[in-house]
């Protein structure tokens, strides 16, 4: 029997995060999320979505990889992503990806970090964040992922206030995790009003606001193994719209 998986959106666009930042990909979004992280842009995937086999998300994928492709035997867009919300809280989201895997795709997961890793199929490139204690959400990292990581993976830490970026720093050196994998330090937009949800948790009192510019400055100064990112989609389309 074909297994189903709510879905928010698939989409193709670029992809506007990670190594992989600029390259056409094909996005599905799943439904659902277990954290609700200060500074999350995607709250209407909490609960937004219609349940999909994975046949269905399957053929949308194909037809989308193939916008670049039209002509029998040309090469089709080779990346995919699933995202969310949280796309681990789905089990059926890993046969999913291994599905696509042995279709031939770069299949890429960007994950909270607050679920278990190590069962994935190994040629998933797994996107993991370390929470930062602006999320509100820190006490839910999955710290046993670490020892997972493999160098094809990546390591997010989302850095809004100063605090985040002192804490970001103790933990590269606490864990040794430079050189471990591509390690990320994506500058958190801050949300428009109406990105605002009731549910998502409030920044701790004290952390002071750190800027982009801010972000890379302290980089420079400490010589940090690291990679600085902003979101590239918010650069090229309003930083609300859906779907890119």
């Amino acid at each position: 029997m074909d297994a189903t998986l709510r879905v928010n959106e698939i989409y193709l666009s670029i992809q506007g995060e990670s190594s992989f930042a600029g390259l056409p990909c094909v996005f599905v979004r799943l439904t659902g999320c277990n954290l609700r992280c200060s500074y999350c842009d995607t709250a209407y995937a909490f609960f937004e979505g219609e349940p999909l086999s994975h046949s269905r998300i399957v053929d949308r994928v194909l037809d989308l990889s193939k916008a670049f492709s039209p002509k029998e035997g040309e090469s089709r867009l080779p990346i995919v992503e699933l995202t969310g919300g949280e796309p681990l809280l789905q089990p059926g989201s890993s046969e999913l990806m291994r599905r696509l895997c042995d279709l031939g795709y770069t299949v890429l997961v960007e994950t909270s970090g607050a679920w278990d890793i190590s069962a994935l199929d190994p040629r998933i490139r797994r996107i993991v964040d370390l929470k930062c204690p602006s999320s509100g959400e820190s006490g839910r990292n999955l710290l046993k992922n670490l020892q997972e990581l493999k160098t094809t993976d990546e390591l997010k830490f989302v850095i809004a206030t100063e605090e985040d970026y002192k804490w970001a720093k103790e933990q590269i050196g606490e864990h040794r995790l430079a050189g471990r994998c591509p390690l990320l330090f994506s500058w958190a937009s801050p949300l428009q009003a109406h990105q605002q949800h009731s549910s998502l948790k409030k920044i701790p009192a004290g952390q002071k606001p750190i800027s982009r510019k801010e972000v890379v400055d302290q980089i420079l100064r400490d010589c940090l193994p690291v990679r600085f990112q902003v979101q590239l989609h918010k650069v090229i389309w309003p930083p609300d719209q859906r779907g890119v």
